[in-house]
C-alpha cells in the first residue's frame, strides 16, 4: 500500500459513514483537508506505537507529541511529505478508564478476528471487533465518549479539518453555507475530540446521526464523527494551521 491508496481508503470509509458531509459541494472537491484526525486506542496492533512505523513508511514525519491527561489521550502530529493533509493520531489510554468499562472495552477488542489485526490499513477497514450491545455502548459512552465511539466504530478517521484560507472563504461565510445545508456547528473547542489552540478560530460540525444495529439486533442512532473548519487568527504566521491546532501547553517530549 502507498500513501495515496491509504488516504483514498480513509476518505472512502469516511464518505461511507458520512454521505451528507462527503457529498458537500461548498468548496472544490479536489481541495485537500488541512489535517485528518484519526482515533485509536493503546491496545495491540491499534496502539500508536504499532501504527507509527507504517505511517512513517507512507512518508509522514512525526513532529510533536501531545498529552491530555484530563481526557485520557495522547496525540501525535505527523507532517505530510507534500502539501497534502497532515495527520493527528489520537490514542485513548485505556488505563484512564475505571475497571468495569476498561474490561468491557478490552473484552470487545479481544474478539477481533486475527486477519483484522494485521496489515497496513488498520485505520481504514472499519470496526475489527463485534458491535457491542446497547447497554455496553451506553456504559462505555458514560465512562468516556471516545470509549463508546471506539467500541461502536473502531479505529478510523473521526473527522477531517479544513483550513478556510485554503478554501478561499472566511469561517463565517462557510459556517453560514453549512447552516443553509442543514449542518450546524459548535464553537466548543472540546467538541471535536481534542482541545484546540486559541491561535485558531474553530468550528466543529457533527455528522447527522446514523442508524447502527447493535449486538441484540436493536437499532439506535449514533453520531459517528464530523468535520472541522479552522482559520488562523494571526495572518502573518507562517505555520500551517495543523501546526497550531493543539495548545502549546499540551506538548510533551517526542522520543
Amino acid at each position: 500500500m502507498q500513501r495515496e491508496e491509504f488516504i483514498q481508503q480513509l476518505w472512502l470509509d469516511y464518505v461511507h459513514q458520512h454521505p451528507d458531509l462527503g457529498g458537500l459541494r461548498l468548496w472544490p472537491v479536489e481541495t485537500p483537508p488541512e489535517y485528518l484526525t484519526l482515533l485509536t486506542l493503546n491496545h495491540g496492533p491499534w496502539a500508536m506505537e504499532a501504527l507509527l512505523p507504517t505511517l512513517v513508511r507512507f512518508g509522514y514525519r512525526p513532529l510533536q507529541r501531545y498529552a491530555m491527561a484530563d481526557r485520557g489521550l495522547l496525540a501525535t502530529l505527523l507532517a505530510a511529505p507534500d502539501d497534502g493533509a497532515w495527520l493527528v493520531l489520537a490514542e485513548l489510554q485505556l488505563g484512564t478508564l475505571s475497571r468495569p468499562p476498561r474490561e468491557a472495552l478490552q473484552q470487545l477488542v479481544s474478539q477481533a478476528h486475527a486477519a483484522d489485526t494485521r496489515g497496513q490499513n488498520l485505520l481504514c477497514r472499519g470496526r475489527p471487533w463485534p458491535v457491542p450491545d446497547w447497554a455496553t455502548f451506553q456504559a462505555l459512552t458514560a465512562a468516556h465518549p471516545l470509549a463508546g465511539w471506539l467500541a461502536a466504530m473502531g479505529p478510523r478517521l473521526h473527522h477531517p479539518g479544513f483550513d478556510c484560507a485554503r478554501l478561499g472563504q472566511s469561517l463565517d461565510q462557510l459556517d453560514g453555507a453549512l447552516a443553509q445545508s442543514g449542518i450546524d456547528g459548535s464553537a466548543d473547542r472540546h467538541h471535536g475530540i481534542l482541545p484546540v489552540s486559541p491561535l485558531l478560530d474553530y468550528r466543529f460540525y457533527p455528522g447527522p446521526a446514523r442508524r447502527l444495529i447493535f449486538a441484540e439486533g436493536d437499532e439506535h442512532r449514533v453520531t459517528a464523527g464530523g468535520l472541522a473548519l479552522v482559520q488562523k487568527q494571526v495572518s502573518a504566521n507562517q505555520e500551517r494551521c495543523a501546526e497550531l491546532l493543539l495548545p502549546h501547553h499540551t506538548r510533551c517530549e517526542l522520543t
